[in-house]
Order: structure tokens, then C-alpha cells, then sequence
């Protein structure tokens, strides 16, 4: 009798248990922003690929060590710039910031409203050699060919730069006057750190005392295919983006002859030391951003993926175990360990007296530098291995911008009206981009590109066969057209 009732207590805790998770389930409504969709924007889409196939003619390649590297590329684009858009350039104010970064500065109608900033970067990276012959358009060439421009700077970041003016452009010649002032912020070094570039413009804007309502720079897109379980195409706004530092180990021992090897050698010491960093990760955390994310798009879901992610409370342990087994979703969810250079030895029977390595994190909001300095001392625990910041990159992660604000809103409201058939989720940068020098600037400092990709896309950043498809890019002006309306 006694294991009946104990077996008819837990059957009703079970069905109490289910009844909870499928009444909390159903109450996870869709949180997708209901709005009408807009009549597509007219634009001659021919004449706008030509001008961005143009731009990526110009070798642009930024460096770390040279400002001056390929200036003359620099120089010929910002003349194609002010021969493209003729009256932008005539109604905004234009500046050369430290060397070959523009600011463009729209005066808005309301001196007391906010402004706010468009940013996109004029730099690319260059082609790996030896793989020119593998693109099928040749990478400086531009071309515009069935249906796609191709080139380096097409996606990374030219797109963005050439959409912005393209539809100023349009507003300018519709008679178009902001309430607000609008900033276009164009770093020329972000694939190098953009210290030159953004840094200078932000320290010049806070020199003018100047605070962002908003600020919109490259970062997440419009993803199709690459979120397990979600159908529709995904617009990933990045409301914050992870903290860089990369940290070099050193360590110094008496050298000897591999013949006569001592019980603990400069590389078996750093190499245990490397192991620890490696199976020891900084712990994972969903609550936050990553919870707030996958939240967001467990309504649009189907099956016991939108169960799970609508009861974290129950599934949380499951999901972050499950979640952390892929490197695209461990990378949301924590600091992330990167083991990248190891140095140690020059000769084959020489034990060597010093070892080296780099280890490079990704830091979650919420993590900070002095943390991970603090984890790699507790999990390494040999005082003889040094640990320094490498070089002067380190940043913190950024803060998290608003999403219950009218900046976050009316960019939601844009993707919803220009993309009708996408959803809309905040998530995570892991990458860096030029728009965390302006963190302190606004509270809401947004990473979005309007333009969709797919799994087959993500090859060709910074990789062989960069293109953009003119449909594509006539989307992401459309988008800019209509976010300037819907800022305010």
C-alpha cells in the first residue's frame, strides 16, 4: 500500500509538473513587434550596385603600424564618395578625423533632441595570397554579375557605408529633413583595431560634449538556417558586444641537455599549464542577455525546443550542457579560452630555457579583465609562469544596451517593416567592432547589419568569393531609408 501512495504521489507531481510546463509554454506568446509591412522603397537598383561594384575597386587595406599605408586607395575613394552622392555632400558637413576617418554631420531640425550615429568602416582586409585564382569575379574587380557584386568589401564593410549614403541620398533629393542630427562615423583602420579611426572621432565628439541617442554600427544580420530549430529568418540585433584581452605566459628554467631531462621541463610545464586554461573555462552564464535571447525566440519555435526555452527555470542545466557542446552557442553563454600561440625550443636535443604562450579570451558582459587575470592564476597555480596583458588591445566587455527603449524599438519596427517575414531577437557580438568606442556615449549601442545571410555565407568574410547580392543591398537601403524615419 505504501508504494502505491508513494507512486501515486509522484505521478501527480509529474502531472502537476507537465501541466506547469505546458500552461507556462502556451503563455510564452509570440514578443515579435506587430507592425503593418511597408510598400517596398523604388530605387534604381542597377545604378546603386554599380556605384558600391565601384567602391571595391579601391584597395583600402588598412594597417596596424603604417597610418599611412595605401593612402592614395583612401584618397580615391572618398572622391568617388563625393561624386556618388553629390547632395549629401552638399547639405552635411564633412570632416577628415586624424588622418583618413570621416565624420559627416546632418543637422537635425530639434537642437534639443539626442543625435544620433550611423557608423561603417572604409578599411578591408586583404586577399590571402596565392588564392586570387580562386575567386570566381576577380577580387578587386568589382563586377556586377548575375544578380551579385562581387569583391572584398562588399559585405565587410563597404555595403553598409555605400546603403547609409544611398539612401540619405534619396531623403536629401525627397526634400527630407531630420529632427534629429544624424553623425555617419567612418573609421579607415577597424580591421586593425580602429584606434586611429572611431577612438578619434569618439574622443572628438566627447571634446564637444556630445551625447547619442542611438548609436548603429555593423554586427549581427539577418540569419537563415543557422538557429536550430527556428524556422523563419532571424534578425540578431547585437545589444552588446564581448571583451577582448589576450594574455602571454612566460616562463624561465635552467636550460640543459635533453639527455639528462629534469621531472619538470619549461614545456611540460607550460604545457599542463595550457591543458588547465583549456579544460577549465570560465564558468557558463544564460542568465542575462543569452537567457533574454533564446527567450525571445523560443515562441517562434516548434516542439520541444520552444518547450525547453520557454522553461528555463525547469530545462536551464539541460540547455546550457546541451548549448555549450557547440562552439557558436558555448561562445554566447561564457568567457570563451582560445589557446593561440606557443613558442618553446630550437633544437631537437636542447632542453630550452624559456617557454612561451598567448592565450586569447572573449569576454562575456558581466566578466571583466581583472576577472579572467584572477581565473588564470587560480586554475594555472605555478607562481614560476608570468602572466601579462599582450599588448595594449585588452577591452572590457561592452555594456548591454536598452531593448524596452524607443531606439531598440525603432529599429524592430524597421526590421518588421522592410523584412515582413523575419523575426527579430536581441543577442550577443562575439566579434569587435568600432562601436565600442562609443559604449559611454548612448545606452543604446546597437550591432546590426540588414542583410540576410546563410551558413554557406559565412566563408566568404573576410574569405574567398566575398559578394553581395543586389537584391540584398537594395534591402539594406531600404532599411536605412526607413530607420531615419522611424528614429524620430
Amino acid at each position: 500500500m505504501a508504494v502505491k501512495k508513494v507512486l501515486a504521489v509522484a505521478l501527480a507531481g509529474i502531472g502537476v509538473l507537465a501541466l506547469a510546463v505546458g500552461v507556462n509554454t502556451a503563455r510564452s506568446g509570440s514578443k515579435q513587434l506587430a507592425v503593418a509591412p511597408v510598400a517596398p522603397l523604388q530605387l534604381d537598383e542597377g545604378a546603386a550596385a554599380q556605384r558600391l561594384g565601384e567602391s571595391l575597386r579601391f584597395m583600402t587595406i588598412s594597417d596596424a603600424t603604417n597610418a599611412d599605408a595605401n593612402a592614395a586607395e583612401f584618397d580615391k575613394l572618398h572622391a568617388h564618395l563625393q561624386a556618388s552622392f553629390p547632395r549629401l555632400h552638399a547639405a552635411l558637413k564633412r570632416e577628415n578625423v586624424n588622418g583618413k576617418a570621416l565624420l559627416y554631420t546632418w543637422q537635425g531640425s530639434d537642437a534639443n533632441a539626442a543625435p544620433v550615429m550611423w557608423m561603417a568602416h572604409q578599411d578591408v582586409v586583404p586577399i590571402a595570397p596565392g588564392t586570387e585564382k580562386d575567386w570566381q569575379q576577380q577580387p578587386w574587380s568589382g563586377a556586377v554579375h548575375e544578380g551579385y557584386i562581387w569583391g572584398r568589401g562588399a559585405w565587410d564593410d563597404k555595403g553598409n557605408l555605400y546603403a547609409q549614403m544611398e539612401a540619405i541620398e534619396m531623403l536629401l533629393a525627397a526634400g527630407f529633413q531630420p529632427r534629429r542630427t544624424l553623425y555617419l562615423a567612418y573609421g579607415a583602420d577597424e580591421e586593425v583595431g580602429g584606434k586611429r579611426g572611431a577612438a578619434a572621432i569618439a574622443e572628438l565628439l566627447k571634446a564637444r560634449k556630445v551625447k547619442l541617442d542611438y548609436v548603429l554600427d555593423e554586427g549581427l544580420m539577418i540569419v537563415q538556417g543557422m538557429v536550430p530549430g527556428l524556422e523563419p529568418a532571424a534578425a540578431m540585433i547585437g545589444v552588446a558586444e564581448k571583451g577582448y584581452a589576450s594574455y602571454k605566459l612566460e616562463l624561465e628554467v635552467p636550460p640543459g641537455h635533453s639527455s639528462m631531462p629534469p621531472q619538470q621541463t619549461a614545456i611540460g610545464m607550460m604545457s599542463r599549464a595550457l591543458s588547465a586554461l583549456e579544460a577549465n573555462p570560465m564558468p557558463v552564464r544564460m542568465a542575462g542577455l543569452p537567457q533574454h535571447s533564446f527567450e525571445t525566440l523560443a515562441p517562434e519555435m516548434g516542439g520541444f525546443n520552444r518547450v525547453a526555452l520557454s522553461n528555463f527555470w525547469l530545462f536551464g542545466p539541460m540547455l546550457e550542457r546541451m548549448l555549450a557542446k557547440s562552439p557558436s552557442t558555448n561562445a554566447l553563454m561564457r568567457t570563451t579560452t582560445a589557446l593561440t600561440i606557443v613558442n618553446a625550443g630550437v633544437k631537437d636535443n636542447v632542453l630550452p630555457g624559456t617557454a612561451s604562450a598567448t592565450v586569447n579570451f572573449r569576454l562575456l558582459p558581466g566578466d571583466t579583465l581583472a576577472g579572467v587575470e584572477q581565473h588564470m592564476h587560480k586554475v594555472i597555480g605555478n607562481d614560476k609562469i608570468r602572466i601579462a596583458p599582450d599588448g595594449n588591445s585588452n577591452t572590457e566587455a561592452s555594456r548591454v544596451a536598452r531593448t524596452d527603449g524607443p531606439a531598440y524599438a525603432a529599429v524592430n519596427r524597421t526590421v518588421r517593416e522592410v523584412f515582413p517575414d523575419v523575426v527579430v531577437a536581441p543577442s550577443l557580438m562575439i566579434g569587435a567592432t568600432d562601436s565600442r568606442y562609443f559604449d559611454g556615449m548612448s545606452d543604446s549601442v546597437l550591432k546590426f547589419a540588414p542583410v540576410r545571410a546563410r551558413p554557406e555565407d559565412l566563408p566568404r568574410f573576410h574569405g574567398t568569393n566575398e559578394r553581395m547580392s543586389v537584391k540584398g543591398y537594395a534591402d539594406m537601403i531600404r532599411f536605412y531609408h526607413r530607420l531615419l524615419k522611424n528614429s524620430g
